[in-house]
């Protein structure tokens, strides 16, 4: 669930140790990184702070949006080795309405510093029953309908959210899943080169969140309709010689295969860490199933490092 907020406190022993050392100002330095997390309450918040946390963020909890340029001044200043900084900014604090857009676009033109900000949102069941399991109540609705509350935080952050470089819908995803899919974005690029992730999918459950890109097996025939194949999935063999068999599928492959030959370089290029491809048929079992399998294959003799997911393989 995501109800317990990770708080990262400063204590006086780190703080004698930070007003002790002195800046080095002869030395070359990246430029900093900093994330700011917001979005709406019980969407997973600090769940996302404490992942970037295990990343090597320096993170704060709930900073007021004010005191954010003097916070990355201190840094520069008295933390010169710290290079990543993450911040939850949220509507926890009361000025934050009203301050974070001007100080946003202030930081955003700060010269040796990237800003991103990352919007977590859900749906209001999912709000509404997190908020219910962890007996929290929401900070808008101390005194009326949890759902209330949600309704209002949404309308109020509609422009916040606006200004967001990503934005994550958590309805559907558990702790762990988020964790991963913050590590896959904001962690660094190992050596070799990042990770070529295809994932298969059925339409009927919808579009994975995280794909890069997104393409569609559905044109393809279909085994689902072969009555000894109908209840076999993309691995066996028999299914797998059917889908390959056609012609539109070899075209398909070929075609793939020389798009992504020219995309990768680019991602690569860009120090992207993860490329998620997303294969999607009606259901998840069959075609996109084949397709993913073959297209692993193709990339492992290339030597890229590959990952498999068959999301919904095991679904009805």
């Amino acid at each position: 669930m995501f109800g317990c907020f990770w708080k990262v406190w400063t204590d006086g022993r780190a703080g004698k140790v930070i007003m002790n050392d002195r800046p080095n100002h002869k030395r070359k330095i990246d430029a900093m990184r900093l994330i700011v997390v917001t979005g709406l309450s019980g969407s997973g918040k600090s769940y996302a702070l404490k992942s970037l946390e295990d990343l090597g963020y320096f993170c704060v909890d709930n900073l007021p949006p004010r005191f954010l340029p003097s916070f990355i001044r201190a840094c520069e200043r008295w933390m010169p080795d710290v290079r990543s900084v993450a911040v939850t900014v949220d509507i926890r604090e009361r000025a934050f309405l009203r301050d974070f857009p001007r100080v946003y676009h202030r930081l955003k033109g700060k010269p040796g510093l990237t800003v991103e900000v990352l919007f977590l949102e859900a749906s209001e069941e999912a709000l509404a029953r997190r908020f219910s399991e962890t007996r929290r109540p929401h900070p808008l609705a101390f005194d009326r309908p949890v759902l209330e509350g949600i309704r209002e935080e949404r309308h109020q952050l509609e422009g916040i959210r606006m200004m967001a470089d990503r934005i994550i819908d958590t309805t559907a995803l558990s702790v762990h899943q988020l964790r991963r899919f913050i590590f896959m974005t904001y962690g660094a690029v190992e050596e070799g080169g990042p990770v070529l992730q295809f994932i298969s999918f059925g339409y009927r459950y919808g579009v994975p969140f995280n794909a890069d890109l997104v393409f569609d097996a559905r044109f393809l025939p279909n085994p689902y309709f072969e009555p000894d194949l109908r209840y076999r999935t993309g691995l066996d063999p028999d299914v797998r010689r059917y889908v390959l068999k056609y012609e539109e599928t070899r075209i398909f492959l070929k075609r793939f295969i020389r798009f992504l030959n020219y995309l990768l370089p680019c991602y690569k290029a860009e120090n992207k860490h993860y490329i998620t491809v997303a294969i999607g048929c009606t259901g998840g079992k069959h075609r996109s199933v084949v397709i993913v399998e073959w297209l692993a294959r193709y990339w492992e003799r290339r030597d890229w490092r590959v990952e498999v997911e068959h999301r919904d393989i095991e679904k009805p």
